[in-house]
């Protein structure tokens, strides 16, 4: 794979951090181009437990092509406020975070969802398609989350978040994978890295979120209704929603698709050069909305 494990979501990069102020809060961004002087406009979500630092490898690649790119924590993530309020969480509150900040940056945007920031993604193109130039969903998938060990990670966390706490929960997962011996630690500054947003997000967004990786209906009909181009494009060994699953979900979009090479469930990461060309070939042969 491309990016050393040593970098990953500490790749260096020239985008700016800064703060994204709408009408429906503030989110933390990492912006390549903060004085709005790029044509083109693309907005990165991450899934669940991720943060705009999963795209770190993509963002000097897709900004290097011309476009501003800006990806984002979805509300309660890393360092985007969250709230108690478990409402606040809903895969469509969450998709109209997205519209707003969408509107923010510019009149049409390309929209790009990982994993659970995919199934957000699509609740905003459909309840404002009119905000995006296109869609892109990598490594999502049609509704929820299949049976498999990710799913399985999510039901035995849900019930501890709160009485355990972030940090406890973080760390007795690590101590879990450890007796794995084939698993490999992350070095440092990664490490560290991680383990801090982890504990510094919300509880109630894993929560609810979570709820909704495990509730999530299929809504590929009415998405392809939209009209808004679509990309689907995963890993070829993906190990969330299978290659089958998304494969089949591209047929009944009618959208482009593409397979990424020495990719799991994380193309950003393990292999951002393909990753980023793919997106880029997409963006500039994607049709106009209808």
């Amino acid at each position: 794979m491309d990016v050393p494990q040593i970098t990953r979501q500490t790749t260096p990069h020239r985008a700016v951090r800064r703060e994204i102020a709408t009408e429906r809060g503030r989110f933390a961004a990492l912006d390549t181009a903060p004085d709005g002087d790029a044509g083109m406009i693309v907005l990165l979500v991450p899934g669940y437990t991720g943060s705009k630092e999963d795209f770190a490898p993509l963002l000097n690649l897709l900004a290097d092509a011309g476009p501003r790119v800006v990806a984002i924590d979805q509300r309660g993530q890393y360092q985007s406020p969250g709230t108690d309020d478990p409402g606040a969480y809903t895969v469509h509150e969450l998709g109209a975070d997205l519209v707003a900040v969408a509107r923010t940056l510019g009149p049409s945007v390309h929209l790009v969802g990982h994993s659970f920031g995919g199934l957000v993604a699509r609740a905003a193109v459909l309840a404002d398609p009119s905000a995006f130039a296109s869609l892109t969903l990598m490594s999502s998938g049609p509704g929820e989350l299949p049976a498999g060990p990710r799913r399985a990670v999510i039901e035995a966390a849900e019930p501890h978040l709160h009485d355990m706490g972030l940090e406890r929960i973080y760390d007795a997962g690590q101590q879990a994978l450890a007796k794995d011996p084939t698993w490999q630690p992350a070095p440092e500054p990664l490490r560290s890295f991680l383990r801090q947003r982890f504990v510094s997000g919300s509880a109630h967004a894993l929560q609810h979120m979570g709820r909704t990786m495990l509730t999530e209906p299929d809504r590929v009909a009415d998405l392809r209704a939209t009209g808004v181009p679509t990309l689907v494009v995963y890993g070829r060994d993906d190990n969330a929603w299978s290659p089958e699953a998304q494969s089949d979900m591209a047929l009944r979009l009618g959208a482009r698709e593409v397979i990424i090479d020495d990719a799991l469930h994380s193309p950003a990461i393990e292999n951002p050069p393909a990753t980023a060309r793919a997106l880029l070939a997409f963006w500039e042969t994607a049709p106009p909305a209808s």
